[in-house]
């Protein structure tokens, strides 16, 4: 639970968008980066929610589509006055947009009228981010001028819940509805008998923007029965117009190399957002299943061992990252002790193995006099830094996980410089993956 604040709090209703993570705005990534609390609707991505700090309060708030949520709308708006109250910087994040039938409107006016700052980040709606991943625009000069968004949850046959179905089917040229699927026959009668042809050209889109995005395209008198065969339903979209017809055409997301497959990541939960990212561009379902956990040195022993190497820090010649991993690790533990006056001397030359490291290490504030060109590993940075090391006894730091990998001393040249390595991380092992580690410079050449 954060603490609470003396400063005046404020609520951000942020949209999150129509599922891919990937499609959040920047404001609304950087509002979760600085949330204290965060109340998330059931359907919202688990990356999204991991933008948050850790420290930061997570509450599901259960709400999802025309299903009945598992806290009500007046428990929602009294969450959010509560925690802006204590002085928190509170996220709702919504689905969508938080104005288009998110309640989002309700919301706020719950903190306006209890005086709560707040600020409004809108998010890509899935009546228009749905069609374009199915190759469905919304308009088309040749085809569609007009198009409404309407939900669909409320029953068309109570008068007391009735949209103009019957006017509304005619009066655009697409028409877009969200929630619909449960009511979807019902719907469909409605425009029909209000002089819609059932021939028009309509879909419904299931998971629209996700790998597991399924689109069935019928005519508009069959698409209930279409949908039902093919097994869809919520969350979805329903559109009606002849811009259907261009899906043929202009279809692009399923036709990604890896759509729809599932792909088993098992790296370190802090190393997976790039990787997850590309699978998911390619149309994959990244699954995050992290094997090894990355943590900061915890025991007595192994803090004194990283306090000596870094109060010695101005003796060594060289400092060698062979991760990014061992960048972060060792910029925390550096940053705790620099009250303390140790610091990198502007002789100390730095190297790193692979460009990632290159660049976190620049990021962190150091500066990089060489990177392991051609494989980027232990074996081609030690080929490379050795007839640096000019001369006999230079000191050489290694910041890296607590069991390294070791190259044999035959593979070295002749050189005799001193090495430390300081473990700035540990490794624990998962399930039957055997413990593992970033590589840190090779033995070879150097003499510990």
């Amino acid at each position: 639970m954060p603490e609470a604040s003396d400063g005046p709090g404020r609520v951000v209703l942020v949209g999150a968008g129509p599922g891919d993570p990937d499609l959040i705005t920047v404001r609304g990534a950087r509002a979760l980066r600085e949330a204290d609390v965060v109340l998330y609707d059931e359907l919202a991505s688990e990356e999204l929610l991991d933008l948050a700090p850790s420290r930061a309060l997570r509450i599901n708030v259960g709400k999802r589509g025309h299903e009945e949520p598992t806290r009500t709308q007046a428990d929602i708006n009294a969450l959010l006055v509560e925690h802006a109250r204590r002085g928190r910087t509170v996220v709702r994040l919504k689905g969508g947009d938080p104005f288009v039938f998110g309640r989002g409107g309700e919301e706020l006016s719950a903190c306006a009228e209890a005086g709560i700052s707040f600020e409004v980040v809108p998010g890509i709606t899935s009546a228009i981010a749905a069609l374009g991943y199915a190759g469905i625009p919304v308009t088309d000069r040749r085809h569609s001028a007009s198009f409404a968004v309407v939900t669909g949850h409320k029953d068309p046959s109570r008068v007391s819940e009735q949209t103009r179905w019957r006017e509304l089917g005619t009066a655009v040229d697409t028409l877009v509805i969200l929630m619909g699927m449960r009511n979807l026959p019902k719907l469909v009668a409605e425009l029909i008998a209000g002089g819609k042809p059932g021939d028009t050209p309509a879909a419904a889109i299931m998971h629209g923007t996700l790998p597991e995005q399924r689109t069935c395209v019928s005519t508009l008198a069959a698409l209930p029965e279409a949908v039902r065969a093919a097994g869809l339903g919520a969350p979805a979209a329903v559109v009606i117009g002849d811009v259907v017809s261009l899906r043929d055409a202009l279809a692009w997301w399923e036709r990604r190399p890896l759509f729809g497959r599932s792909v088993l990541v098992t790296r370190a939960r802090e190393q997976t957002d790039e990787l997850a990212a590309a699978l998911r561009s390619a149309g994959a379902i990244p699954v995050l299943r992290p094997m090894i956990e990355l943590a900061a040195v915890e025991d007595a022993e192994g803090r004194a061992e990283i306090g000596r190497a870094l109060s010695r820090l101005e003796t060594y010649h060289a400092l060698v990252f062979t991760s990014s991993n061992a960048v972060r690790f060792f910029t925390d533990a550096h940053e705790s002790i620099r009250g303390r006056g140790v610091g990198i001397t502007a002789s100390t030359r730095l190297f790193c193995i692979g460009e990632r490291t290159a660049e976190e290490a620049l990021r962190s504030g150091y500066p990089v006099h060489l990177i392991a060109s051609g494989r980027s590993d232990a074996q081609a940075l030690l080929a490379e830094i050795v007839p640096l090391l000019s001369t006999p006894g230079e000191r050489v730091l290694i910041p890296a996980p607590g069991s390294p990998r070791r190259r044999s001393p035959r593979d070295s040249g002749p050189r005799a410089s001193r090495s430390t390595r300081s473990p700035s991380t540990r490794i624990a092992g998962r399930s039957s993956i055997s413990k593992s580690c970033a590589p840190a410079c090779p033995r070879a050449g150097f003499t510990p």
